[in-house]
């Protein structure tokens, strides 16, 4: 498996789209719950199969993550070659970006020194989509952009 499997939520979101998966290989409802009583470990290798189609094909879509902690602010730019990262640090210990008021306080603040902006950019290590799956198994959140957008204009103000 080259990803993870669904949750059930996600599997249960996704029910047209499993059956039309599983029809795609001949395989009808009562064929599949057959399967599922009986194979357990076909039924299993099924649904990995279509959570990496799923996966693949949302990670292929991603443009934009973000990472929220308490005193940084992870934005990620997904090209094909390439991933872009701005980093923001907080160095007012009594702002939490987790936090509604702490995000607004950072709004509010982007040109404090309290607040320290880095960007970089990289060519991916391994696979574009199995780096961004790593981003998000580690908390990353697919986004529209705003905010990377937003602060790559302050950082392309400032020069």
């Amino acid at each position: 498996m080259k990803y993870r499997q669904l949750t059930k939520e996600q599997f249960e979101t996704l029910h047209n789209e499993f059956a039309r998966f599983l029809a795609s290989q001949s395989i009808d409802v009562n064929e599949w719950n057959q399967i599922k009583k009986e194979k357990p470990d076909v039924a299993e290798e099924e649904m990995n199969v279509f959570s990496d189609v799923v996966w693949d094909d949302v990670l292929t879509k991603t443009a934009y993550l973000e990472h929220f902690s308490p005193r940084f602010l992870n934005l990620f730019k997904c090209d094909k070659d390439n991933i872009h990262r701005i980093v923001i640090q907080i160095t007012n210990e009594e702002v939490n970006l987790l936090e509604q008021e702490g995000y607004e306080w950072l709004l509010k603040n982007t040109h404090s020194e309290e607040v320290e902006i880095l960007e970089g950019s990289k060519a991916y290590n391994e696979e574009r989509n199995s780096e961004l799956f790593d981003l998000i198994q580690k908390g990353s959140s697919i986004s529209k952009g705003e905010l990377f957008e937003y602060f790559k204009k302050l950082i392309t103000a400032k020069k």
